[in-house]
């Protein structure tokens, strides 16, 4: 800084910078030949350096510093690619949504697949009949769509197959969206669909960014075990993506199949707030004092 004022000034000036062996950028970076030539050369303590050997020493510690800052920014830059390439993908769908006036289709394949999921879960396709947990897949499917199916019966019937049970829940659950839907209007469960997928969707990914930057302060714990911090990372972040898709239909689902809608004599009153006094203020540059003090208004 020094350097740069006076050249403004329109002095070029001249920099000495003090620098002792024992300093960190001397004892990591410097040359340990350095240290060795110094001390054959008997010099006393405290006494000042002064030599080309000592000059080129510095500024090759100043290169392989500047070559470590280097590699540092390089790789937090390919840690960034990870988490840019997510958010690609979270704002084009954000951007395809906010696009829409009707996203009825998108929630409808959202339920399809939450279906399929609890379905796979609770009743795997290669799994005999008594190893289902039909049960199981009642209590969810009450849980998240709000409807209770007789699966467990479904399940008891003599040749059902898993894909049956799927049917027929996704036609349930469809019916259960369009008798919603005819309950609140179509308009308006239209836009309630849109603004809860939106609110859902930019909840979660604020979430999913917290928990990228704390997995990436602890990443570099796995190079202990003669892995690769960085592709770690990126199985981790993919994983953790996953699964916030995931919560991503089921939290935008359950809101949707639990949503109601009050009447008006139950809707709480809105109540009257009191706002502080306003006032202005102007304060004169050449004089300094506020214009709109009444005792100058009225002199005015």
């Amino acid at each position: 800084q020094l350097r740069g004022r006076s050249g403004r000034q329109g002095d070029p000036g001249r920099s000495k910078f003090y620098l002792a062996l024992d300093d960190d950028l001397m004892r990591i970076f410097g040359s340990e030949r350095m240290d060795k030539v110094l001390q054959t050369l008997g010099l006393k303590e405290g006494e000042a350096i002064t030599h080309p050997w000592m000059n080129k020493s510095l500024e090759t510690a100043q290169k392989k510093v500047e070559q470590r800052n280097f590699d540092i920014r390089k790789q937090i830059l390919k840690y960034d690619d990870v988490m840019n390439d997510q958010r690609k993908v979270i704002f084009e769908q954000r951007l395809d949504i906010m696009a829409q006036d009707d996203v009825s289709d998108t929630i409808r394949d959202m339920r399809h697949e939450l279906v399929d999921q609890y379905v796979t879960r609770h009743i795997p396709p290669a799994a005999y009949a008594e190893q289902w947990d039909a049960v199981g897949l009642r209590a969810q499917i009450a849980g998240v769509f709000d409807i209770d199916l007789p699966v467990d019966e479904w399940a008891a019937e003599e040749g059902i197959a898993d894909v049956e049970i799927k049917e027929r829940v996704i036609k349930a659950v469809d019916e259960k969206a369009a008798a919603k839907s005819a309950e609140l209007g179509s308009d308006l469960y239209r836009q309630i669909e849109k603004m809860v997928l939106l609110q859902t969707l930019d909840h979660l990914w604020r979430e999913h960014l917290v928990t990228l930057e704390h997995l990436r302060q602890v990443i570099g714990f796995r190079a202990y075990g003669q892995r690769d911090p960085l592709n770690e990372y990126k199985s981790e972040a993919f994983v953790l993506f996953e699964n916030m898709l995931g919560r991503l239909r089921e939290g935008t689902t359950g809101q949707l199949m639990h949503v109601e809608l009050a009447p008006p004599d139950e809707q709480p009153a809105l109540q009257d707030v009191e706002l502080p006094p306003m006032e202005a203020h102007h304060i004169d540059p050449t004089t300094g004092f506020d214009e709109f003090e009444p005792e100058l208004a009225e002199a005015d």
